[in-house]
């Protein structure tokens, strides 16, 4: 079908007006079809709308270096050097702006570093989605995501953009951060009622929440910031927070400002009733005052924590922001996501374990390839949209020797969170159609006969050696322990 041309300031439909209007239509109004855009229109549409990105991670040195005149002592000396100048001490104001170019310089060398670093660690985490171009499934990243496109999404994906469902499986969403709602939400291709608030829009799902159960295709409606979660992302603001320390040395920065004007003032006072010339009374307060200013505080802070960060990254520690160092030392608990950290958060299959007499480890892992949601004609060529378990099987080589076309799948019911298995009706060659489950192996044990003893000591051998395990069990003839490693 021919494309619609679409321009940034008019937008075809917004997402209210997407959930209210049939899928075929939507299709329509975005110039699109099932088949999703063509590879040429989706280049023409990324250089219309941009990224779907609500921010860029690019360091600017700029925006670093301004940073580090925030600070009100910094000013404060500032000040104080140019009040310097003015009485004609110049040998103090270079002293006192040699301080502050030594404060500045540790500061903005060490927090550009840390940023180049963060930069060059944010490009190496890629986020992608499952996206139909040209009638061509393919793993796109999804700042490369454009109104138009149609995209496929399973268990546990985090919606990439604002989608108008087109066709769904047992779909649930979670969409507390948007909401608050705790309990996940329905999702269906029906068009919504006029007048339905952004929580009662079933018919679409939101950038940022998560698929809890089931999955679905849908089509792109809003990217980066024009999605829901993109605008309040936006609103919030660039500006981070003032930590602890900072407010600390704010503090202390106006109690030195305050002491200084009454001081002064009261000197210029003093000197005003002792019949002083007003033009020396005015220059010995104002040398008052540049007196008590601490001049050496911002290089003595900023050298201390410039040390911090050095010691901190010889542990492998980066360090984005100086001011955090103090901070860092006040906290009592720090929660770390091991995933990328202490593990690669990637699946690879190592072995099928039989235990059953008579059961072969070709044959365990043949059971684990029937349990798959893929389609067993096309799973073998490809993993894109597979679960990393599902996938780690089919790209292990023991699948080379599975026969698709002896098997025929009846029916399948989807991994989700709560069930936390997969259960597949499968006839093989004109046999008695066999229930086969494959999942945690507490839930898939629980729904069978007594454990057998060595079943739990090899589970305990393999959860002690750090392995992930996932339970297979025919459950029409009740086989508890056919199992497989990842």
């Amino acid at each position: 079908m021919s494309q619609l041309a679409v321009t940034e300031s008019a937008l075809p439909l917004s997402i209210t007006d997407a959930a209210r209007t049939p899928a075929a239509a939507v299709l329509d109004r975005l110039g699109t079809s099932p088949a999703g855009l063509s590879e040429a229109e989706a280049k023409d549409r990324l250089g219309v709308f941009g990224a779907n990105a609500v921010r860029s991670h690019e360091a600017s040195g700029w925006s670093v270096l301004g940073r580090q005149f925030r600070s009100p002592i910094l000013i404060l000396l500032l000040i104080t050097a140019g009040l310097s100048l003015f009485l004609g001490d110049a040998t103090n104001a270079v002293v006192i702006g040699v301080i502050l170019l030594v404060s500045v310089g540790l500061g903005f060398s060490n927090e550009f570093r840390a940023e180049r670093a963060a930069e060059a660690l944010h490009s190496r985490v890629t986020h992608t989605a499952v996206v139909v171009r040209g009638g061509t499934v393919s793993e796109v990243d999804v700042t490369a995501l454009v109104p138009g496109d149609v995209v496929q999404l399973g268990l546990g994906a985090i919606i990439p953009a604002d989608v108008r469902v087109l066709t769904v499986k047992d779909l649930l969403c979670d969409e507390s951060i948007l909401t608050g709602e705790s309990l996940p939400v329905p999702k269906d291709p029906a068009p919504v009622a006029e007048g339905a608030t952004l929580a009662d829009l079933a018919s679409c799902m939101f950038m940022g929440t998560v698929i809890q159960s089931g999955s679905c295709t849908g089509v792109v409606v809003a990217t980066g910031g024009r999605a829901e979660f993109g605008r309040i992302a936006l609103g919030l603001g660039e500006r981070q927070p003032q930590t602890e320390f900072q407010l600390g040395l704010k503090r202390f920065s106006f109690l030195l400002l305050q002491v200084a004007i009454v001081l002064t003032s009261l000197i210029f006072l003093a000197n005003l009733l002792l019949q002083r010339p007003v033009i020396e009374s005015l220059l010995f307060s104002l040398t008052i005052a540049v007196g008590i200013t601490p001049q050496l505080l911002p290089a003595v802070v900023s050298t201390s924590l410039a040390t911090g960060t050095r010691q901190l990254a010889k542990r492998k520690v980066l360090v984005k922001r100086l001011v955090c160092i103090e901070d860092l030392g006040d906290m009592d608990i720090l929660v770390t996501d091991k995933t990328g950290t202490l593990t690669e958060g990637r699946i690879s299959f190592s072995a099928a374990l039989p235990v059953a007499a008579g059961m072969s480890a070709q044959q365990v892992f043949t059971l684990g390839l029937l349990a798959t949601e893929a389609d067993y004609m096309e799973a073998q060529r490809t993993v894109i949209g597979q679960n990393p378990l599902d996938a780690a099987l089919w790209q292990s080589p023991d699948a080379a020797a599975f026969e698709p076309v002896r098997y025929e799948r009846l029916d399948v019911i989807d991994f989700d969170h709560q069930r936390r298995r997969t259960s597949v009706l499968v006839r093989d060659d004109g046999n008695p159609a066999l229930i086969i489950t494959k999942g945690s192996p507490e839930d898939v044990l629980a729904l069978c006969g007594p454990t057998p003893a060595q079943v739990q000591d090899l589970l305990d051998k393999q959860f002690d050696a750090g392995s992930r395990c996932g339970g297979g069990g025919d459950q029409a003839r009740r086989w508890p322990d056919r199992h497989h490693r990842r």
